[in-house]
């Protein structure tokens, strides 16, 4: 079968491998009906895991709209023909971690991510014809076919990110609100913030065309690469500083950013994917400010996706409007660098297998 494979840094393309089999009685196939890329993988695109990879066989892609072809003797929730997704992280639903809410932790997969490679449990990607669920009753769930492809695709990791990222920050009515980063994930933080009564939202990016969609929305746009940009904010909060801040991107330098937003006894809640071993944190800063922050990049999505998914059936968000193009599998390559670059006015990909 056709299956997207990490060959080294900016260098993901789509390769022949064996077919997907069930071995276990607890996995399930499926045929991928669509998927997509998500600004994790970008990490791996980059060559962030590089040196830990192995080249040449490890699959990528996590997010997924697809339909059951087979379940093993354990499974219980799903039958063929149903059109499913999964978490991005396979998780059992039954360890003490996945009882506690912490399913990016399971205690039996010990932490699989789909498509990460050997680092993260070795499974098998979502950038692939077909695919193998271990642990599907966990995390896997039904969609209704009144949900699109693409905005099924984000109940993988986008939106219950977004959800996450809301709850953590906690927006009262009336708050000011900065958002660093206006990626697709971003954006949908952004449409949930804005239910919550926000005084003021401030977002920032340097991308041209996701800070225009931010602004549409009814966000202050600022871009982060202009000299005075920090200045320029704190305008909109009478120079104290945000309520409330949500970081979007995963760099050191954006989380800096964001330490530097919020005002003292704020919020910082980071659910952007850090890959760096470091950070210089000021601790007697964020002591002295009461600063509260939450760093939650390796979000536990499963027991939001039912949120999620609810949020699209009564219209408090709209997925599919954030995928500006569409690539064939075997253009999987193309679909990277064009996400990568930022080309085009390029948000998410469609990939269909």
């Amino acid at each position: 079968m056709k299956a997207a494979v990490y060959y080294g840094p900016q260098d993901i393309r789509c390769s022949n491998i064996a077919d997907s089999v069930i071995r276990a009685d607890h996995e399930m196939l499926v045929k991928v009906t669509a998927t997509s890329i998500c600004g994790s993988d970008l990490h791996l695109y980059r060559g962030a895991l590089d040196p830990i990879m192995a080249k040449g066989q490890s699959q990528t892609g996590h997010e997924l709209v697809g339909e059951v072809l087979d379940i093993g003797k354990a499974v219980g929730r799903f039958k063929r023909g149903d059109r499913v997704t999964m978490g991005y992280s396979a998780s059992c639903g039954h360890c003490y971690m996945c009882e506690v809410g912490q399913t990016a932790h399971c205690e039996t997969t010990q932490k699989a991510v789909y498509g990460f490679g050997v680092p993260f449990g070795n499974l098998n990607g979502t950038h692939a014809e077909t695919m193998v669920m271990p642990y599907a009753d966990g995390h896997a769930m039904k969609v209704p076919h009144e949900i699109s492809d693409g905005a099924a695709l984000t109940l993988s990791c986008n939106l219950p990110t977004a959800v996450i990222a809301n709850h953590l920050a906690d927006i009262q009515v009336g708050e000011s609100v900065a958002l660093v980063g206006c990626g697709p994930t971003g954006l949908m933080t952004l449409d949930i913030a804005l239910h919550r009564g926000p005084g003021r939202i401030v977002a920032f990016d340097t991308v041209p065309h996701r800070l225009a969609a931010a602004a549409k929305k009814g966000a202050v746009a600022i871009d982060s690469s202009q000299d005075g940009w920090k200045e320029k904010a704190l305008q909109h909060t009478g120079g104290r500083g945000f309520d409330k801040v949500i970081e979007m991107v995963g760099y050191p330098e954006t989380l800096q950013m964001s330490l530097d937003l919020v005002r003292p006894g704020g919020t910082v809640a980071a659910l952007g994917v850090f890959c760096d071993n470091t950070f210089n944190l000021n601790l007697a800063d964020v002591f002295l400010r009461d600063i509260t922050l939450h760093m939650n990049g390796f979000a536990n999505v499963q027991p939001y996706m039912w949120e999620a998914l609810r949020m699209m059936e009564r219209g408090v968000v709209n997925p599919q409007e954030y995928f500006s193009h569409t690539f064939s599998l075997t253009d999987v390559d193309k679909a990277f660098a064009t996400f990568h670059q930022k080309s085009g006015g390029a948000m998410k990909m469609l990939i269909l297998p």
